[in-house]
């Protein structure tokens, strides 16, 4: 049976996020930050890329949609704003994150025929990274490099084709989507962080990771991603191809979570795994997953199958209500989700909060909200 969602409970983890982005920006005004330091945002650490403005700003957006609120609505086009000038970016394949998280609702809320040029100008930069021979978009690494990542960009792409007919970019997107789906998705559904390619032939080279415990483990953050991505391709096209990528993606989450729903970093890196690799939990992956979930839910065409996706969501959002996630009762602590991880092996954000992990929470907690009777 579906579980009913806790409204009161949920709505004020939401007054509880609005309040923790509020006080971020009143202290460090047009900053973006990537993770805390010792639960405090203002870090001098290492970015590794620059890849995460659009979800501070996105929650804004989604602040202001929700509420109705004309403060945050200025927040949101102002920090939207000071992102403008990356619609122009080469260096990064992050686009989709920094631009439909803030530029769409926001056209979708006026209409201004300006924030669809900045869109459509977004997702042409993006498709400069296909790389021809291997029919892929490659990372910021190096044009011999796909990452999973980029299945939460390639909808960017996606959405300026169908807004400009323009079949080129619809062709570059597709052909990425099914390089990701043969490279990096395994037939029991888990993901491969990174694919490795010949750039004169385009020949596959085999699977890597930067982030994964290890080139054949289970990145945790990379099979959200592909889950949430491949849902967000289906929603775009309607090709069921990309449907069953994110089911069989989501059959391997379900049937893999621990106990407590929250995964670990890496699948792989449980309790019997050495430390520094060793028992870490993820709760921004478990936010990014709980929101794609709540989608999948409303595609797949098998009611079994929706109520396992929703119910999957709903636990896990559940979980991260607990003080043991939610920072609300943790004081000083800046972030809105404790327990985060960004870069393991290069020791940024681990066991903190992390701005995408802030995002997804929010989002899903909208979702769950705005889909109540």
């Amino acid at each position: 049976m579906p579980l009913i969602p806790d409204v009161d409970r949920h709505l004020q983890a939401l007054e509880f996020s609005q309040k923790q982005v509020d006080r971020l920006v009143r202290q460090h005004p047009d900053y973006f930050p990537i993770y805390t330091v010792h639960g405090k945002w203002h870090h001098e650490g290492e970015l590794w890329t620059d890849w995460t403005g659009g979800f501070l700003a996105g929650m804004m957006w989604q602040f202001a949609l929700r509420t109705g609120s004309q403060p945050w609505h200025e927040r949101a086009e102002h920090y939207s704003r000071l992102l403008e000038h990356r619609k122009f970016d080469r260096n990064v394949h992050d686009l989709g994150f920094i631009f439909l998280n803030t530029y769409l609702p926001w056209y979708q809320a006026t209409g201004d025929r300006e924030l669809r040029e900045v869109l459509i100008t977004a997702g042409r930069t993006l498709s400069l990274r296909f790389q021809h021979t291997g029919h892929y978009l490659c990372s910021f690494i190096g044009p011999q490099s796909l990452f999973i990542d980029i299945m939460m960009n390639v909808p960017l792409i996606f959405y300026a084709a169908k807004e400009t007919g323009d079949d080129a970019l619809y062709r570059i997107a597709s052909e990425h989507c099914r390089t990701t789906r043969d490279r990096l998705v395994r037939e029991d559904g888990s993901t491969a962080h990174e694919g490795l390619f010949d750039v004169e032939t385009g020949a596959f080279i085999g699977q890597s990771t930067h982030q994964g415990l290890r080139p054949d483990s289970r990145w945790a953050r990379g099979l959200a991603w592909s889950l949430y991505g491949f849902s967000k391709v289906y929603g775009l096209t309607g090709e069921q191809e990309f449907l069953d990528v994110a089911e069989q993606n989501a059959e391997f989450w379900v049937s893999h979570l621990p106990h407590d729903k929250v995964p670990y970093w890496d699948f792989d890196a449980d309790l019997t795994a050495p430390l520094p690799w060793g028992p870490q939990k993820d709760s921004s992956a478990a936010a990014i997953a709980a929101s794609g979930l709540l989608d999948l839910a409303t595609q797949t065409t098998v009611p079994e199958r929706a109520i396992v996706y929703r119910n999957t969501a709903m636990v896990m959002i559940d979980v991260l209500l607990d003080p043991e996630y939610l920072a609300q009762n943790t004081a000083g602590w800046e972030g809105i989700l404790k327990h985060g991880v960004y870069h393991t092996k290069k020791g940024l954000g681990v066991d903190e909060s992390v701005m995408w992990g802030e995002y997804f929470f929010v989002e899903a907690l909208t979702k769950i909200l705005s889909r109540e009777p």
